[in-house]
C-alpha cells in the first residue's frame, strides 16, 4: 500500500518524452522553431535535459548552427558540460527513431511541467491559508496571482539570468524589425503620437491628463477600439464615471461618423440606420469588455483582468474616482494624496504583472487656469503624489478653443507629451471632432507646401 501511494505521489514527468524532444532537435534542426515556441528550459524535469535544451534555445535565438558537436561545444563554453553529457547525447540520439512526432513529445513535456507547477502552487496556497498571516482577501488575491501566472506561463517572482533576458530582448528586436510600422508596441491609431511614444508597450502605465470636458474619455475610447482591432487582443475598459451605454453611443458615433446628438435623440435617417448597423457590427467584432461599476479598486480590476484571455490593453477612466483597496477614502486632502499615490503605484504593478499597457485618465487641477499659458504641466496633476514617478508616459490634452471660443484654431488639439520613458517629449497636433467625440491625426497636407 505504501509503495502504491509513493507511485501515485511521484512528481509528474516523462523521461521518455524529454529525451525524444532533445533527440529530435539534435537529429533535425528544423524541429527547433516549433519546439521553442511551446517549451522553456524550466519545463524539463531532468537537470541534464534542461541544460541541453537551454543551450539549444540560446543557440537558436542567436542563429548558431545546431548539431550534436556544436551543442556540446557551447555547453563546454557555458560551463554546463559534464563528463557524462557526451555519452548521454549519443544515447538520446540513438533512442530517437524519428523527429516526425516531436510536437507530440513536446506537448507531453509541457503538460507534465504544468502539472508540477499546479502541484507546487497548490502547496504554496495551502501554506498561505494555514500560516495565519494576512486576511482572507489578501490570501485570495495572492492565490489568484499565482494561478494567473500559471495561465500566462510566467513565474510569480524570482531572479532571472541576464542571458535569458537578452535572448528575449533579441527576439523583441527581431519582431520590431519585421514590423512594417516599425513600432514595438500596439498602435494607438494616432500615427503622429505613435511615432513619439513607440505605440502602446507592454507593462507601460500611460496617463492621459486634462481638465474636465477636454476629451480624456474620447481619446481613450478611440485608442481602445483601434488597439483591439490592430492587435486582435482583448481590451478591458473600466469606466468609473460614464455608463456602459453612454460609452457604446460614443463608440457608435465615432465609428459611424453620425452626430452623437442624433443617436441620443433617435433622429436618424433611413440611410444613417444602415450605416449605424454596419458600425455596430464592426464594433461588436472587436473584443472590448466594459465595466461601469463606480466603486472598483485596482485590486478588483486586476482580479477581473486576470480572467480575460488574450488580454492586450487595460483602460481606466479615471484615476481620481478610484477607491483604494482599503475602502472609501477620507476627506482629508493629505490622506487623499496618499491614497492616489497608492493607487498610482498599484496600477504600475498591475501593468507589469499583466504585462500589458495600462491607460488611465487623470484630472488636472485648476492650477493651469491661473496661468496665462494654460497648457498642462506635470505639476498640474491633481493630487499627483507619485503619479508622475510611476507613469512611463504622461500625455496632457489642450485645446485653445476650450478657453477661447473665438480661437483661430477651433478643434485643433495639442497632445503634449509631458513624460516619455521611451523617447522624447514634445507636442503632437490632433484634430478634435466634437460631433463624433473623436480625436484623429491632423492632416498636415495643407501646410506641407506639396502639390
Amino acid at each position: 500500500m505504501a509503495s502504491d501511494e509513493l507511485i501515485i505521489r511521484q512528481v509528474p514527468h516523462s523521461p521518455e518524452a524529454e529525451r525524444a524532444v532533445i533527440g529530435s532537435m539534435l537529429i533535425d534542426v528544423r524541429c527547433a522553431p516549433g519546439v521553442i515556441g511551446v517549451l522553456k528550459a524550466s519545463d524539463f524535469y531532468s537537470p541534464l535535459n534542461r541544460a541541453i535544451y537551454d543551450t539549444i534555445y540560446s543557440m537558436f535565438t542567436f542563429s548558431k548552427t545546431i548539431d550534436p558537436v556544436t551543442v556540446l561545444d557551447n555547453m563546454r563554453a557555458g560551463g554546463v558540460l559534464t563528463d557524462a553529457t557526451p555519452n548521454y547525447v549519443l544515447e538520446v540520439i540513438s533512442l530517437t527513431p524519428t523527429s516526425a512526432n516531436v510536437m507530440e513529445y513536446a506537448a507531453i513535456v509541457r503538460d507534465m511541467s504544468l502539472l508540477r507547477s499546479i502541484a507546487d502552487t497548490g502547496a504554496e496556497i495551502a501554506e498561505l491559508a494555514t500560516s495565519g498571516e494576512g486576511g482572507a482577501e489578501s490570501i485570495l488575491d495572492a492565490a489568484e496571482k499565482k494561478i494567473y501566472a500559471l495561465r500566462q506561463d510566467k513565474s510569480v517572482s524570482g531572479l532571472e539570468p541576464v542571458g535569458k533576458i537578452l535572448a528575449g530582448v533579441y527576439e523583441q528586436i527581431i519582431d520590431a524589425s519585421e514590423n512594417g510600422a516599425g513600432l514595438p508596441g500596439v498602435p494607438s491609431g494616432l500615427s503622429d503620437l505613435d511615432s513619439r511614444i513607440m505605440g502602446l508597450n507592454k507593462s507601460d502605465l500611460i496617463i492621459i491628463a486634462s481638465r474636465p470636458g477636454m476629451g480624456k474619455t474620447s481619446i481613450a475610447l478611440n485608442i481602445a477600439l483601434h488597439a483591439a482591432r490592430a492587435s486582435n487582443k482583448a481590451v478591458a475598459f473600466f469606466s468609473l464615471e460614464m455608463s456602459r451605454e453612454q460609452l457604446a453611443i460614443r463608440l457608435l458615433s465615432s465609428e459611424s461618423r453620425i452626430d452623437g446628438k442624433k443617436l441620443q435623440t433617435g433622429r436618424v435617417s433611413p440611410l444613417e440606420w444602415k450605416i449605424l448597423a454596419e458600425a455596430a457590427s464592426g464594433i461588436s467584432k472587436s473584443e472590448i469588455y466594459i465595466d461601469d461599476n463606480p466603486s472598483l479598486s485596482v485590486a478588483d480590476m486586476n482580479a477581473q483582468c486576470r480572467r480575460v484571455r488574450n488580454l492586450g490593453l487595460v483602460v481606466i477612466d479615471y484615476l481620481q474616482l478610484m477607491q483604494s483597496a482599503a475602502g472609501p477614502t477620507r476627506r482629508s486632502y493629505e490622506n487623499r494624496v496618499q491614497v492616489v499615490s497608492d493607487i498610482s503605484r498599484m496600477m504600475k504593478i498591475m501593468a507589469k504583472e499583466l504585462n500589458v499597457p495600462v491607460i488611465c485618465g487623470c484630472q488636472l487641477s485648476r492650477a493651469n487656469e491661473a496661468r496665462s499659458n494654460k497648457r498642462p504641466m506635470l505639476s498640474d496633476l491633481r493630487e499627483s503624489g507619485s503619479i508622475e514617478q510611476d507613469a512611463d508616459i504622461v500625455l496632457g490634452l489642450y485645446r485653445d478653443d476650450y478657453y477661447d471660443k473665438n480661437s483661430v484654431n477651433p478643434n485643433i488639439a495639442e497632445c503634449i507629451i509631458l513624460k516619455n520613458r521611451r523617447g522624447e517629449t514634445g507636442t503632437v497636433d490632433l484634430l478634435w471632432q466634437p460631433e463624433f467625440t473623436t480625436y484623429a491625426t491632423l492632416d498636415h497636407r495643407h501646410s506641407d507646401g506639396d502639390d
